[in-house]
């Protein structure tokens, strides 16, 4: 058997498995909703860059790998001349392992744009039936349910319905304002688009069924956090009360929604932020399970 086979399978099999089961069962997720989303993330790359590495290693030879793996993981493009010099197995397993990257990217690709023309038909709408406040900074829609609600990306603008501006005071609409606007200035639904796309090609993943749930919970925990910068924790949980029935588009995010009791429970509820060198520790260990699988490559082919 290919011995390089190993580390691919192990970083695979902790990033896909492992870290994910851990992580929706660890409390300092909902202290540190950032650090949670960078080893989300961390998880996502290493488990793309061990699915590209392992059908590579399954149909080489142990001497073979090392060409192959320079070709992936060098830092540079390699000479012209060295992808001429390949065996027929050897584009075989490059081709695999394009193809493995290749699935999820593609994905991402068709849920950026599948996302952003339901959002541009729905800012459409908007310009026909919504008046723009310039006082709120935000598209005032006539309904009579509270709720608040922005559009990411292109089209982006922060939504806010009529019943809403009657029902928040001046406080909790300001901070119900800042909640989705550090959506948009955070880029969330870069990550969402990232999570549905794994969740499109590895259904059965732990990695995709855990982070599916536990993503959108931490962008909206994030937001939270963003928004608490600019207004009281009082303001933004009463605010999370009011808009807990508010409905939104499925590709926008809503200051309520489902998981309005938790985060107003995680607002108004003291805790420890962590000592600062677990923080440190936490944050280096996410950064090192992103790059694990270069250096332990780096490591398995000689120079």
């Amino acid at each position: 058997m290919n011995h390089h086979l190993l580390p691919p399978l192990g970083l695979a099999l902790s990033s896909g498995l492992l870290v994910p089961w851990l992580l929706v069962r660890a409390r300092w997720v909902q202290q540190v909703p950032r650090l949670a989303l960078a080893v989300w993330a961390a998880c996502g790359a290493v488990f793309a860059a061990s699915a590209a590495l392992l059908p590579a290693h399954l149909v080489l030879p142990a001497a073979s790998s090392h060409r192959l793996g320079d070709l992936y993981l060098s830092l540079r493009l390699p000479p012209p001349g060295s992808l001429l010099t390949l065996s027929g197995r050897e584009y075989l397993a490059l081709l695999l392992g394009l193809a493995a990257l290749a699935l999820p990217a593609a994905g991402f690709v068709r849920q950026l744009l599948r996302a952003r023309r339901a959002r541009r038909r729905h800012a459409d709408v908007l310009r026909l039936v919504g008046r723009y406040d310039p006082a709120l900074g935000a598209t005032v829609l006539d309904h009579a349910r509270p709720a608040v609600y922005c559009l990411p990306g292109r089209s982006r603008r922060v939504v806010v319905s009529s019943g809403a501006v009657a029902t928040l005071t001046t406080p909790q609409l300001a901070a119900a304002l800042a909640h989705e606007r550090a959506h948009i200035a955070g880029r969330h639904h870069l990550l969402v688009a990232a999570a549905e796309a794994f969740a499109a090609v590895f259904p059965r993943l732990p990695l995709t069924r855990y982070g599916g749930t536990a993503v959108p919970l931490l962008l909206e925990m994030t937001a939270d956090d963003r928004a608490l910068r600019r207004c009281t924790p009082d303001a933004l949980a009463t605010a999370l009360y009011a808009l807990a029935s508010g409905q939104a588009p499925r590709e926008a995010f809503a200051a309520g929604g489902p998981s309005a009791a938790l985060r107003m429970r995680r607002i108004l509820t003291p805790y420890r932020a962590g000592h600062p060198v677990l923080r440190g520790l936490l944050t280096i260990a996410a950064g090192g399970l992103a790059v694990a699988p270069l250096i332990v490559a780096c490591c398995s082919f000689p120079a």
